[in-house]
């Protein structure tokens, strides 16, 4: 059976949802709590790469307003440390199966991983 691994925060209630979906479907999940630890450099570019920073931000979240990122520029690096310290920058729950990937509450994809 194929292995996801979910990137989320337990309070985010999207994250929960995909933990639920796939449990409910037997699938063997790997859940990645990201308050406890951070996602790293490597799976944001991952996700990155897929979706572009635009598709992976969550630019209407409260963790976005508050820090300001609609006004300042920064360099990818500089993102990437940001959302290294603060998981509520992305639209959670990130969702990863083999090289499928999906963002944010999105059944279609996770269906698509569970027969892919």
């Amino acid at each position: 059976m194929t292995n996801i691994q979910i990137f989320g925060v337990r309070k985010s209630q999207a994250t929960r949802a995909a933990e639920r979906f796939f449990k409910e479907r037997r699938a063997t999940i790997q859940m990645v709590d990201l308050d406890k630890k951070p996602i790293s450099a490597r799976e944001i570019r991952r996700f990155v790469d897929h979706f572009g920073w635009t598709g992976l931000m969550d630019v209407e979240g409260k963790a976005y307003v508050e820090t300001g990122l609609k006004y300042l520029m920064l360099s990818e690096s500089e993102l990437t440390a940001r959302i290294e310290q603060n998981a509520l920058l992305l639209r959670l729950p990130l969702v990863r199966s083999g090289r499928l990937l999906s963002v944010g509450h999105d059944e279609t994809s996770w269906k698509a991983m569970l027969t892919g």
